[in-house]
């Protein structure tokens, strides 16, 4: 039997990029038992992990990266799939990873989570050579592949697509949750996620404070903690920030800060229970988002900034977009949806729809599929050349 070994943050690491990872095992485990899953975790820290973790990569340490790659050589996974982030590798952009990929010789896959339009010229090249050194790249959003053919210089026959997987948990409907939440009769807005400056929760504070002059049942809860890299080096400054924003406008009665890092059953509890989900974000660039990936996973209103993965999953009529950095058009669009009942409940039903194929089974079965497909043609290829 062979293995598929994945290089990524891993729990109990507290990151959007180790839930994914983690998710994507377990589900891989479920779907495909002619491999076993092993983790490489790229460590900031001492964590204590599980079992399924075989390797450590030290983050900030550059002599890691060459160990880790000769570790890796000896260990002989049938494939790496690295997920790529330029912020979770060391050195200015994550550039140590390009001393691993030098002295990497087994079949790669990468998952890219971010890709810029406009790059450094060392973003550019770290990217780059994650293409030509990868027998497949994965991308969570097609309209990207533009970027990663054109700046990048990515064959196209390279690149596959593969939604951002949402978990499937059995959850008690929208009305039962309010009422055992106190919140009968309102109207559940919400955000979740490691809360960072470039979220834009401030306009959305400050759009909240426009539409309860007309809806006043809305509540807005802004769900997470500080971003652990953020809170070392600026402590609970944005959050301080928001906080008094809150108090400035008056609105204690309509937003909650819920400050912990929610568990995915958490997660999905709020999310089901929000009659709108937001994402205020204040740049245009983000290649995927989990948070709203969730959202559209779970059928919800998405109202957004017009970020490149919010254009692409609010198509069609699946949500609405709002402009980058202005609380009057976001408040605009929420009370669209608050004011229309019906259009809401059929943005909800094509949201759904495009939900059920970005379950985590579905997508660690495409997964699978594509590394099936790679080591065939690898095989293909030795046979050839023998």
């Amino acid at each position: 039997m062979g293995t598929v070994a994945f290089l990524s943050t891993y729990p109990p690491r507290e990151c959007g990029l180790a839930t994914f990872t983690a998710n994507l095992v377990k589900s891989f485990h479920r779907v495909n038992a002619r491999q076993h899953a092993r983790v490489i975790a790229v460590s900031d820290t001492s964590y204590r992990y599980g079992t399924e973790v075989c390797l450590e990569l030290e983050q900030h340490n550059p002599a890691s990266y060459p160990q880790t790659a000769a570790r890796i050589n000896a260990f002989k996974p049938e494939l790496l799939v690295i997920q790529h982030e330029y912020g979770i590798f060391g050195g200015e952009s994550g550039e140590y990873l390009l001393y691993l990929l030098e002295n990497l010789q087994v079949p790669l896959i990468t998952t890219v989570h971010t890709v810029l339009p406009s790059p450094s010229d060392k973003q550019r090249r770290i990217l780059k050579r994650l293409g030509e050194k990868s027998q497949k790249l994965v991308t969570m959003a097609a309209n990207t592949i533009p970027l990663l053919t054109g700046v990048y210089e990515i064959p196209a026959e390279k690149i596959a697509v593969i939604h951002h997987g949402v978990p499937v948990m059995a959850v008690e409907p929208r009305e039962v949750l309010k009422e055992k939440h106190g919140l009968i009769g309102r109207q559940v807005i919400s955000t979740f996620g490691l809360l960072s400056p470039g979220k834009g929760i401030e306009y959305a504070i400050s759009a909240i404070a426009q539409v309860v002059e007309k809806h006043p049942d809305v509540i807005y809860l802004i769900l997470g903690q500080t971003h652990p890299c953020i809170k070392r080096r600026e402590g609970e400054a944005y959050r301080e920030k928001l906080l008094g924003l809150v108090a400035e406008l008056g609105m204690n009665k309509h937003i909650c800060f819920v400050d912990k890092y929610l568990t995915e059953g958490e997660i999905i509890h709020y999310l089901q229970m929000s009659d709108i989900y937001l994402t205020p974000y204040t740049g245009p660039d983000q290649a995927v988002s989990g948070t709203l990936a969730y959202a559209v996973g779970y059928g919800r209103v998405v109202i957004s900034t017009p970020f490149s993965y919010a254009r692409e999953m609010l198509a069609d009529g699946r949500g609405l977009l709002a402009e980058f950095n202005d609380s009057t058009s976001l408040a605009k669009q929420i009370n669209f949806v608050l004011d229309h009942p019906d259009e809401k409940a059929q943005m909800e039903q094509k949201t759904g729809q495009l939900g059920k194929n970005m379950t985590w089974p579905a997508v660690a079965a495409q997964y699978a599929r594509l590394f099936r497909d790679v080591l065939q043609q690898g095989n293909s290829r030795e046979a050839m050349a023998i």
